[in-house]
This record gives structure tokens, C-alpha cells and sequence, in this order.
């Protein structure tokens, strides 16, 4: 996994993970990185320094790092998206659609189903986390 900082047309900042930088590539030129601000699709890697580490990484504070990282995403996806649950593939189709209005939204999806979406040019991105089930 590699960690980008990236900057969209509009100049917004954000960073996001990868699976190598050859996926960025593949999913950029796919159009399936954008914004989580504004949407643009129009996203650069920014210039960033790479974390060096000069010593033997500790276990326990590498698995500490990574938990605040990914509680720090499930924060920002929940406070900032609309939880669709198992309408996810469904809910994703039908604004690309146009059938429903365009928002950043998370849920579940069956693997056919993601692979359906990502096969059809449709944005969709795992998450490293089970989202929290929320009450209607």
C-alpha cells in the first residue's frame, strides 16, 4: 500500500491510499479518483515527503499508527457521507446514472457487485473497515 497526498484543480488537498503507484495510475486514468470535496476528477499527485524511519519499526506502535489512521477515515467518511447500507451497488448505479442525486455515500456491496460497479466505470473504493450500522 502506498499513501498519496493529492490536489485537484480547485486546489483542495487530501490524501488516499493505494496499492501501488502503478494503481493510481490505472485507477486516475479509469477516472476513478476524485475529490472528496468538490468531485473533480481533475487530481495530480502533490509533492510530499516520504516517511523515513530510521530504526526498527515497533509492532505494537506500527499497529497503533495504522488503527488512528483508519479511525481517523472512519470518522471522516461517516461525518462527511450517507450510509446506504446494503444499497450500496444500487444507490452508486443510479447516480452515475443520473437517477439520483450525487453525494458521497458508503454501505456494503457483495464482491460481484463491486467488481460490477468498478467494471462499469462506476467509482467505488473499499474501505479498510466494517462500517458501524446506523439506526434510521
Amino acid at each position: 500500500m502506498i499513501r498519496y497526498t493529492l490536489r485537484c484543480d480547485q486546489d483542495h488537498a487530501f490524501e488516499s491510499w493505494f496499492r501501488s503507484a502503478e494503481g493510481f495510475e490505472d485507477l486516475k486514468r479509469a477516472g476513478q479518483v476524485s475529490c472528496p470535496d468538490c468531485g473533480s476528477a481533475h487530481v495530480e499527485k502533490a509533492i510530499m515527503a516520504p516517511r523515513v524511519r530510521t530504526k526498527a519499526t515497533d509492532p505494537a506502535a506500527a499497529k497503533a499508527e495504522r488503527d488512528a489512521a483508519i479511525a481517523k477515515l472512519r470518522d471522516h467518511v461517516e461525518t462527511n457521507s450517507d450510509y446506504v447500507g446494503g444499497d450500496f451497488a444500487k444507490e452508486a448505479r443510479m447516480m452515475h446514472e443520473g437517477n439520483a442525486p450525487e453525494r458521497s455515500i458508503y454501505g456494503e456491496a457483495k464482491l460481484e457487485d463491486a467488481k460490477k460497479l468498478v467494471e462499469d466505470g462506476i467509482p467505488a473504493l473499499p474501505l479498510p473497515f466494517i462500517p458501524k450500522r446506523k439506526a434510521n
